[in-house]
């Protein structure tokens, strides 16, 4: 039998050896970086977060084991966005206000780009207006493929795609 200290939450009987998460288990919320607003230790679009720790789980032959949490397989991985220090204000307002003499562009990463807005004065204005647009629906991102760091918990734009792992349901005509 396993229970968890805190909330007296009771698991099923199991091996200690087969002991499996458990999708009711509690989960402690990750640790947020103040200055990215996303959790720590955000590699590959993953973050861990332990599982319910102080776990004590009994045996059949009465055995007890006292699980804290950092044993394989009590950690749970979130989705994460990776952010490397591009402000989406900051690309936004240099956007809007630099952008015909190509400042957005050399903010995020793409040098020869701006040097060619620079040149041609934001392709006469409107190369300019397209990146503001561009840069404001987060289509153009920096140039390393990490994501903004915005900074608030709202709604963030997420691109979708269609790939070999979606499935496309079939249009039904009247």
């Amino acid at each position: 039998m396993c229970s968890s200290h805190p909330a007296g939450y009771q698991l099923p009987a199991v091996q200690p050896s087969a002991l499996e998460l458990f999708p009711e288990t509690p989960v402690s919320y990750p640790k947020i970086d103040n200055s990215t607003q996303e959790p720590l230790n955000c590699t590959n679009h993953t973050s861990h977060v332990v599982q319910q720790p102080n776990i004590t789980c009994k045996d059949h032959s009465g055995n007890e084991n006292n699980l804290t949490g950092k044993e394989v397989g009590f950690y749970k991985p979130i989705a994460c966005r990776n952010v490397n220090g591009y402000s989406y204000k900051v690309a936004v307002a240099l956007s809007l206000f630099l952008g015909w003499l190509g400042a957005d562009r050399f903010y995020l990463g793409y040098p020869a780009l701006g040097l060619l807005k620079f040149c041609t004065v934001g392709f006469c204005g409107i190369g300019s207006l397209i990146d503001f647009i561009l840069i404001s629906m987060q289509i153009v991102g920096p140039s390393d493929g990490s994501s903004y760091i915005i900074d608030y918990y709202g709604a963030r734009l997420t691109r979708l795609s269609i790939t070999n792992e979606t499935f496309r349901k079939t249009q039904m005509y009247p």
